[in-house]
């Protein structure tokens, strides 16, 4: 147990360092783009989705990371197992919630304008 626990503390230095060196990419990536702010904008971006590119991969070294790239798997498979409406079923929900909203819109309508004149007979 007590080699576990230090091996888990030093993966915990190691993440803090890798996410320091995520940072630093970040920045590079953000001061290099103002700094060649005359280059082409072709060559600016290049250099911003390298240096992106670096950081996610540092950043899927750690354990968070890795945990994040668990959960998009997992949700990638969920997404897949989901049954899709068909054109026809989406149409007809489209439909019925135009309805309920044009008859919600005119109930509220009604309701504010006899308000509204109820609280005009009482003021004056």
């Amino acid at each position: 147990m007590n080699a576990k626990t230090e091996s888990g503390s030093t993966s915990g230095r190691l993440d803090s360092l890798k996410w320091l060196v995520v940072a630093a990419l970040v920045t590079v990536a953000v001061v290099g783009n103002q700094y060649f702010a005359a280059e082409s904008i072709l060559y600016r971006a290049i250099g911003v989705l390298l240096v992106a590119a670096a950081a996610l991969f540092v950043a899927a070294q750690t354990a968070k990371g890795s945990a994040m790239l668990v959960l998009g798997r997992e949700a990638r498979a969920e997404i897949r197992k989901v049954v899709w409406p068909n054109r026809q079923e989406t149409v007809q929900t489209t439909l019925i919630v135009v309805a309920v909203v044009l008859v919600m819109g005119l109930i509220l309508w009604g309701l504010d304008s006899l308000f509204g004149w109820v609280v005009s007979i009482i003021v004056g």
